[in-house]
């Protein structure tokens, strides 16, 4: 399930209903105060079941209609609500119109500790009496619901609610369907909502006012719950140290037992050792220290912010292993925060990773992450007038507000944007270029390049345009534009029209590759390597794939088929199949293309055509 759609309302600066859309990755821009914060704070109390402070309710707005709505896609087939039986959220009829689930929530925030009044889904729902309340009826009342419309039952379990609200909807035939609020917290509905909540993403949040210490919970939490998984596994023996201590203690007090009656007989019959045993986890008080043994909480405030990043990944992973149903949203406020500029590309790429699995919600200040963000990931939180506030999508139209926004002026720097349609096919090209450099040839390092800041990545995503400016033509400086085919002659390229604006411009050139995609360059023995290394797949591969196969996909498919899976790829439906291939591209572009080398490049590009795109870029970035 993913998160598509948030509205807030008279909450804290959002007085007037505003709604926020969201991507894989999604990235929040706008100045100090814009409310970029209040967004944050808004999904964490949603989806982790928090709740508003005293003064959260918006000043002079409705504090009794204080209120998030969250829109969700990607909807699981089958759904177990209110029993242990599988129904679905449109069997339900709990699907707004657009065929998302949307969960309204709303506090009392006029109150001193408000509290949750009502959680309901707006949803075309039968509006028919006996078939609009059917989800607060207990399996009690369904059965009287159906013997009072007089529906027949015959041949099903009358134990299942699911199957008798069906039963009963079909037996009145005309539902009347509108777009209504559900109410999931009244009656059994709650038992439904119970349910419900299980499918709904986990946010993880991590706030850029937090302290960072190794006492941090992101850090601890990773940290003990290695300390008990590992006493787990030494279970056994921790119990027969137990009763040995336990042993050794009846011993002492029978023998202290047997000397008091020496003494007096009628002072004690018996002498009970009572033995209070602490778990054992909460023996072990964990630190973390790195090289030199120097703790992390004198470490400087980047490296410690850094690790602490990291050890709150590890604990969003394992809240999703520990709900196999939902899925981890990853929020992290300006993460840029006390890193070095390298440190920021790497944590750029980390989280373009990141979002090929998992929601990525970022706030950021700084240009070079904003930059390099797809643009239509982009929000710019603007203020208007009377503290009105509107969200702008990135574009053509809006890139400007955030090149003012955050200060993004020309670079005389930088010597080259290499424009690419995704995050994928710079890992590539960066992975090649440093493997043949290591083989004596004479490229471009574009890895240091881009970290010396003189080579910038722009990911298009299919776009003509620049993530952060309306046009790369008015900073003056080289491109080289790098579009895959797609299609298979003699149809013309999918981008043919682009490549030839490009073209047209002084100091640019646009490539289009021959094969499919970047991933028809790569070899089958590097694929096979870096699945067996990675994923401890064989995939047994022995002939390189053709030129306009779709390698991704195919790649997933054998991977899924040796997984065992109980379903056939043949049976899983094309959105699932689209993320298993989105999954395999990232392998294929981080682990088995830095696998390759002239020999293998030489056998699966006859043509020479990856060697000249170097070329190009070498004469670029000297134009």
């Amino acid at each position: 399930m993913k998160l598509k759609r948030l509205r807030v309302r008279n909450f804290r600066c959002y007085k007037e209903e505003i709604a926020f859309d969201f991507d894989e990755l999604t990235a929040f821009i706008g100045k100090n105060d814009a409310g970029k914060s209040s967004v944050m704070d808004a999904l964490d109390i949603f989806l982790n079941d928090g709740a508003p402070d005293k003064n959260d309710a918006s000043k002079g707005g409705d504090g009794k209609d204080l209120t998030f709505i969250c829109e969700f896609s990607d909807l699981p087939e089958k759904a177990v609500i209110d029993e242990d039986f599988p129904t679905s959220f449109r069997a339900e009829y709990l699907l707004n119109p657009e065929g998302r689930l949307e969960i309204h929530k709303t506090y009392s925030g006029h109150t001193a500790s408000p509290k949750c009044t009502s959680v309901a889904a707006y949803a075309l729902h039968p509006t028919t009496t006996g078939a609009d309340d059917l989800l607060s009826l207990k399996n009690a009342d369904l059965k009287n619901r159906a013997k009072e419309l007089r529906i027949d039952t015959t041949g099903i379990d009358l134990k299942v609610n699911a199957l008798l609200r069906d039963c009963i909807r079909r037996g009145i035939g005309e539902l009347n369907c509108k777009p209504v609020l559900v109410p999931l917290n009244e009656d059994n509905a709650k038992k439904a909502w119970d349910g419900l909540k299980t499918y709904i993403p986990i946010l993880a949040l991590f706030k850029s006012d937090r302290a960072s210490t190794d006492q941090d919970p992101e850090a601890q939490d990773p940290l003990k719950t290695a300390v008990k998984e590992a006493l787990k596994k030494k279970e056994k023996e921790l119990q027969n140290i137990t009763a040995h201590v336990e042993e050794e203690l009846r011993k002492i007090a029978d023998a202290t037992l047997e000397k008091v009656q020496e003494m007096d007989p009628a002072l004690a019959k018996t002498l009970n050792p009572q033995v209070s045993v602490k778990k054992w986890d909460t023996l072990f008080n964990v630190s973390i220290t790195g090289d030199d043994d120097i703790p992390i909480n004198k470490r400087g405030s980047g490296v410690k912010r850094l690790v602490l990043l990291n050890f709150f990944r590890a604990k969003a992973e394992q809240l999703a292993r520990e709900r196999h149903d939902s899925s981890v949203i990853y929020a992290i406020e300006e993460p840029e925060t006390s890193q070095h500029p390298n440190n920021q590309r790497m944590l750029v790429g980390a989280l373009l990773d990141l979002s090929s699995e998992s929601q990525v919600i970022v706030t950021t200040h700084t240009p070079m992450l904003a930059r390099v963000f797809p643009d239509t990931s982009l929000r710019y939180l603007e203020l208007g007038a009377g503290d009105s506030r509107s969200v702008l999508v990135g574009g053509p139209n809006t890139n400007g507000l955030f090149s003012k926004s955050l200060g993004v002026f020309p670079d005389n720097g930088i010597k080259l944007f290499v424009c690419v349609e995704g995050r994928n096919d710079f890992t590539f090209l960066k992975h090649i270029a440093t493997a043949l450099i290591a083989e004596g040839q004479d490229l471009l390092n574009l890895e240091k390049m881009e970290i010396d800041g003189e080579l910038i990545f722009v990911p298009l995503g299919g776009s003509n345009l620049s993530l952060w400016t309306s046009r790369l033509a008015a900073l003056n400086r080289p491109e080289v534009h790098l579009f895959d085919r797609d299609t298979i002659p003699s149809a013309p390229p999918k981008y043919h029209a682009e490549a030839a604006a490009v073209n047209s411009r002084e100091r640019c050139h646009a490539i289009t590759t021959g094969k499919r995609e970047i991933e028809n360059y790569l070899h089958f023995e590097a694929i096979n390597e870096a699945y067996s290394k990675i994923c401890n797949v064989n995939l047994g591969l022995t002939v390189n794939f053709g030129p306009f196969d779709d390698v991704p996909m195919l790649i997933a498919e054998k991977v899924h088929t040796a997984s065992s899976s109980p379903r056939a790829w043949s049976e899983l439906d094309p959105t699932e199949k689209e993320r298993k291939a989105s999954g395999a591209k990232r392998i294929l572009n981080e682990h088995a293309a830095p696998l390759m080398n002239m020999q293998r490049l030489s056998e699966v590009d006859q043509d020479g055509e990856v060697l000249g795109w170097f070329n190009i870029l070498k004469e670029h970035s000297v134009a």
